[in-house]
């Protein structure tokens, strides 16, 4: 059963959208509807529907402007207006979909259609990353997870080398030769490494306790056993010596 809110500012319009919904399909339910688009986006806020049927035209706000204050946009949108000339327009903004007031059964059956096409394929990604990560919270099966180019990685502390800083960006080094850039600054690359195998060794890198092959004292250097050779700080030294 799809839930759905309406946001219109005609109370005839209104009912008249929500009597359509609940009598001619019984795969679709009005959760909440709205006249003030102020309070609707208050509810949305907080709750997240599987479809939105949104007016157009509204004296306080039109439905444009409505769609870009939405602060959760993971949901279809379907706008709803008396004027076609706003179609294009409206599909431009996010909007799955548009009915023309005075709205036609057909049209609607339509619509559904759409939205359900649309919530099955965001039902498989979003469910699947919460299965995994889920799955991966738990002690017996933990593993690093990190996300990086729409996917998630999940990897074993011994497959990583070392981290090292590029500014807003971070690269991991994966013992097979692999690296993996993130979108994350070193300090919360750190954040997602188990403290008590890896060690911000300098302001650009984190390595692999477990790694170390050589700490040359005199040098201020690491030597992992993949052979990189990696700086160790001034201010790191002594508590890089006291974990080893």
């Amino acid at each position: 059963m799809l839930e759905a809110v309406i946001v219109d500012d005609e109370i005839k319009a209104l009912q008249s959208l929500s009597w359509e919904l609940t009598n001619f399909s019984n795969e679709i339910k009005v959760n909440a509807s709205f006249t003030d688009p102020i309070e609707a986006l208050d509810y949305l806020d907080c709750n997240t529907p599987d479809c939105l049927f949104l007016d157009i035209e509204m004296p306080t706000m039109d439905g444009f402007q409505f769609i870009q204050k939405l602060k959760n946009k993971n949901f279809p949108v379907v706008i709803t207006t008396a004027y076609n000339q706003y179609a294009i327009k409206a599909l431009k903004n996010e909007a799955i979909d548009y009915l023309l007031k005075p709205i036609d059964t057909d049209d609607l059956k339509d619509t559904i259609v759409k939205i359900k096409k649309f919530n099955a394929k965001n039902f498989t990604a979003e469910r699947l990353e919460k299965i995994l990560l889920n799955f991966n919270s738990n002690s017996v099966h933990k593993k690093i997870t990190l996300n990086t180019d729409g996917k998630l990685m999940f990897l074993e502390s011994d497959e990583i080398l070392y981290a090292e800083s590029d500014g807003n960006y971070s690269t991991i080094f994966l013992s097979d030769g692999q690296k993996i850039v993130l979108t994350k600054k070193l300090k919360e690359v750190n954040e997602l490494l188990p403290q008590d195998s890896f060690f911000r060794i300098h302001n650009s890198y984190i390595i692999n306790l477990n790694k170390i092959k050589e700490f040359l004292k005199t040098d201020g250097y690491v030597v992992l056993k993949s052979n990189h050779k990696i700086p160790v700080s001034r201010q790191k030294k002594s508590d890089f010596l006291d974990m080893l």
